[in-house]
């Protein structure tokens, strides 16, 4: 078991338990177990999933960093959504938005903080499901 805090600028610090995490990173998928060797790593904007008493639960993550260091794991991220959470409506409308915007020819839409923002609706939509 490792303690698991997870910080972002919208929500209280969230604390808990883990038996294991899976994250994504800019290197592939990653597992984290207790005593695993002290770790700083970027997160993907991807699903972060939780095992504790054989039970997962998963969470969208928005990209971010995770730190891992004496049976601690620390995820700093703009995002981080439980999968009960996610408002699926909200999630499909930032996906049509940034849909609209990726079409768009108009010179002053910023089409990489467009695909961010696909990416982003798109992976809560995923686990939202």
């Amino acid at each position: 078991m490792f303690n698991v805090k997870i910080v972002t600028p919208e929500a209280p610090v969230r604390t808990f338990e883990s038996e294991q995490i899976n994250i994504v990173t800019p290197n592939g998928e990653m597992g984290i177990l207790s005593n695993h060797m002290p770790l700083v790593t970027m997160l993907n904007i991807s699903i972060m999933s939780s095992i504790l008493n054989g039970h997962r639960e998963k969470f969208a993550v928005a990209g971010g960093v995770l730190f891992f260091k004496n049976n601690e794991a620390t995820i700093i991220s703009d995002a981080v959504e439980q999968e009960g959470d996610i408002d699926l409506a909200r999630a499909e409308h930032a996906r049509q938005r940034a849909e609209e915007r990726l079409r768009s020819k108009d010179p002053e839409i910023d089409a990489k903080r467009a695909q961010i923002a696909l990416l982003k609706a798109l992976n809560r939509i995923d686990i939202g499901k």
